[in-house]
């Protein structure tokens, strides 16, 4: 082993040890210094997502954190080429901040079910159904949802933009329970409508009923049926299961959980925002109801800290980029993200608005 590679292994070891075998830190601390070749080789930078695979996110990533932190990266980067080691709207986003780089997403396919949830003409018709209504959509949408909205969102930041708008109505857009979270945090009613003329109305908790549409007199939230497949998984009876063993257990949980899962955790919050948290608490064990590999990232940052495992299901989307098709979307060019110019100059008026408002 070359002396590069030596020193990443000894790194990597120090965070990981406890959680992956020699021969795999061996074999990709070879891979991470074919990496870093390349990327100085191509003057590129890697953008690492807090759910990637701990061995990638220990090694290769010039700037790690959640979608918020890494679009404001990708926005002042001086890089020729970015590698976005995330999803497909992820990459779109900084290809939409970044018209003249080359942006590679390293796998083909890393999609996102709350992207896939809704397009632009769903967009357009909820916007002629309610005119005149501001639409705020999260970033977890591609680039032509984006075109169609007034502002973007984090889960960090959904209720400083809401409320940003200073509008009695705003549609919420796609994800329905970070929606209802938003709702929950601000006493405001929602109602998650199909393109049809009977909407389906909630309470501000989030529980639908039916109801006419005299009631949309006091909706103050539009929202959507999208969900995340991964943070949809979570339920009240794992938080309880868990505290009934560790009744002292701090629970954590992501604002794409359902609100009844965060109306029983102790906090909910973006991934950097649950990284800090537990950072800053004294708490004897943690629970973080997210993506498996954030939760071995986390635990591999504060090894003096308890974290609790409750693995639920690891991002489909996001377990497709690997160390060895980062190396091969360096060494090929490949996947090449492009967004049409007409798009891109309206996603980038909502997604600068977003990162303005921080």
């Amino acid at each position: 082993m070359n002396p590069e590679a030596q020193a990443l292994y000894e790194d990597m070891k120090i965070h990981l040890g406890k959680f992956v075998p020699d021969f795999e830190l061996y074999y990709k601390a070879e891979i991470a210094v074919e990496i870093n070749a390349l990327k100085k080789e191509r003057n590129a930078v890697i953008l690492g997502h807090n759910y990637m695979e701990p061995v990638l996110f220990y090694s290769i990533p010039d700037f790690k954190g959640d979608s918020l932190d890494l679009s404001r990266k990708a926005a002042t980067t001086d890089k020729d080429v970015i590698v976005f080691c995330g999803v497909k709207f992820m990459a779109e986003t900084a290809k939409i901040l970044n018209p003249s780089k080359t942006v590679l997403l390293p796998a083909e396919k890393a999609g996102c079910s709350l992207a896939e949830s809704i397009t632009a003409e769903d967009v357009r018709a909820l916007k002629r159904k309610y005119p005149g209504v501001p639409v705020v959509t999260y970033v977890n949408t591609y680039a032509d949802v984006k075109a169609e909205s007034d502002i973007c969102c984090t889960s960090g930041n959904a209720i400083a933009v809401v409320e940003s708008l200073k509008s009695d109505t705003v549609i919420f857009l796609p994800d329905k329970y970070l929606a209802g979270n938003v709702a929950r945090e601000t006493g405001k009613h929602i109602i998650f409508p199909s393109i049809s003329p009977s909407p389906i109305i909630a309470s501000s908790g989030g529980e639908m009923r039916k109801g006419d549409e005299e009631n949309l007199l006091d909706v103050q939230l539009i929202g959507w049926n999208g969900r995340c497949e991964v943070h949809e998984k979570f339920t009240v009876e794992d938080i309880r299961a868990v505290r009934k063993q560790f009744p002292d257990v701090a629970v954590l949980t992501h604002p794409e959980c359902p609100p009844e899962v965060v109306a029983e955790a102790d906090y909910s919050g973006s991934t950097n925002a649950m990284i800090k948290f537990v950072q800053q608490s004294n708490a004897p064990h943690f629970l973080v109801l997210t993506e498996c590999s954030m939760g071995d990232n986390i635990a591999a940052a504060n090894p003096e800290k308890d974290l609790l495992r409750l693995c639920m299901v690891r991002c489909p989307h996001m377990n497709m980029i690997t160390m060895e098709n980062v190396r091969d979307s360096l060494l090929h060019n490949r996947q090449v993200i492009e967004v049409p110019e007409e798009i891109r100059v309206r996603a980038f008026q909502a997604v600068d608005r977003m990162i303005k408002i921080g």
